[in-house]
């Protein structure tokens, strides 16, 4: 991935997060979406958005709803970087299950320790 690339991603991601946090409670049924990161196409018109949700259990429907306000999205995201852009890229949203696989092993670990302690 290029400088170039790796600068718009990271453009993409800081203003992505301020439009899902401006818009939580009307879009995004109150969740709080993380961006994980962004990967960019070469010729900067389309991106890979990797996110995830919070202490959510429907991730399935707010995966739906982040497609079904896709073009509200990028309208906000064209209305934010026009002036710095000359093209304003196609978003695919992508659930990025990382951050589930990590609460999961803390409470793997958390599970290991209350085992052990009365042994000691």
């Amino acid at each position: 991935m290029s400088i170039r690339q790796e600068k718009f991603g990271r453009l993409l991601q800081k203003e992505l997060a301020d439009i899902f946090q401006a818009n939580r409670s009307s879009l995004f049924q109150n969740a709080f979406i993380t961006i994980s990161k962004v990967e960019v196409s070469p010729d900067l018109g389309y991106a890979k958005v990797f996110i995830s949700f919070l202490n959510q259990t429907n991730n399935s429907d707010l995966l739906a709803a982040l497609e079904v306000h896709k073009k509200t999205i990028r309208h906000e995201l064209a209305l934010r970087i026009r002036k710095q852009v000359r093209v304003i890229p196609e978003l695919n949203f992508i659930y990025d299950d990382s951050l589930d696989y990590v609460f999961h092993m803390e409470k793997l670990f958390e599970e290991i320790k209350k085992k052990e302690k009365p042994n000691n």
